[in-house]
């Protein structure tokens, strides 16, 4: 693997932790005093990340909710604040980009140039011309869509053709002919715990996001049991809503909204630990 997944692989072993820390910062998640500041938008994101960084294996920004409300800028931003505040923590910028030729190649030099992520997800479902420009940067990360967690998902990813289903198929060319820079991740949703068993069986110790725990009802525990690598890590398991929107109660000062979320954190890193499985 490249450089992205040697650095994944140093905070797995260094911190024990498998928890990515998903960053959506939407207005209504946001206390009043974080509104009226100049870069709300950002400001959110950094004092979660401050909160939660002890438990991450990585955090992911999602790129939507800043470009929704013009807000690129506050994106940019905080993912510098991040990198420079926690050198350590992969940043991965969820903007699940999708296109052909030069088009593509503008997206990859938004990721990794303007932003400065280490990884971005891409949708590979236009062929391997469209993921080659994030791949040739060969020491970022490129995780693409396989199975993903929404319900909708069926209709085109567990389509038959041949002897497999339409994201064994991704799974298959990620794990080979996409992989010349060994650099590829795959995202398959919690809310699919069998198919994480499978997708780990085609792509060996290949690194997975696995978003759908927390708000979205993914079990936990089948995902360690299927998911894991022969390692025992191999997964950035994301949480986003339950630990960003743990501190919103009214009631709350922002110095315990800061407190429920670290603790949320340390809820969900001790909770992975708990339930995996120890190697022999």
């Amino acid at each position: 693997m490249g450089e992205f997944y040697e650095k994944l692989k140093a905070r797995w072993q260094s911190t024990g932790s498998l928890l990515c820390v998903g960053l959506d910062p939407v207005p209504q998640n946001l206390s009043e005093e974080t509104l009226s500041s100049a870069a709300p938008y950002g400001d959110y994101c950094n004092e979660i990340v401050d909160a939660t960084a002890e438990f991450a294996c990585a955090f992911k920004y999602q790129a939507a909710c800043f470009s929704g409300q013009g807000r690129e800028g506050e994106l940019q931003d905080a993912i510098g604040y991040c990198r420079s505040a926690y050198p350590d923590i992969p940043i991965i910028l969820d903007a699940k980009r999708g296109d052909i030729g030069s088009t593509a190649k503008h997206y990859a030099d938004e990721a990794f140039m303007r932003y400065g992520a280490d990884a971005a997800t891409v949708n590979p479902y236009l062929g391997g011309d469209s993921i080659q420009p994030f791949t040739d940067y060969a020491d970022r990360g490129v995780i693409l869509l396989c199975r993903t967690s929404n319900p909708g998902s069926s209709e085109l990813q567990e389509l038959q053709s041949g002897n497999m289903m339409i994201y064994e198929h991704v799974a298959q060319l990620a794990a080979g002919k996409w992989n010349r820079n060994c650099n590829v991740a795959l995202v398959v949703g919690a809310t699919y715990p069998e198919v994480l068993a499978r997708v780990r069986r085609i792509v060996g110790d290949m690194p997975l996001l696995v978003p759908g725990i927390g708000a979205q009802g993914g079990d936990l525990e089948a995902v360690l049991q299927h998911g894991l690598s022969q390692s025992g890590d191999g997964l950035m398991i994301n949480v986003s809503r339950a630990i960003g929107q743990a501190g919103r109660a009214k009631t709350y000062s922002r110095e315990d909204s800061l407190h429920a979320v670290h603790d949320a954190a340390k809820g969900y890193f001790n909770l992975i630990n708990s339930l995996r499985p120890k190697l022999p």
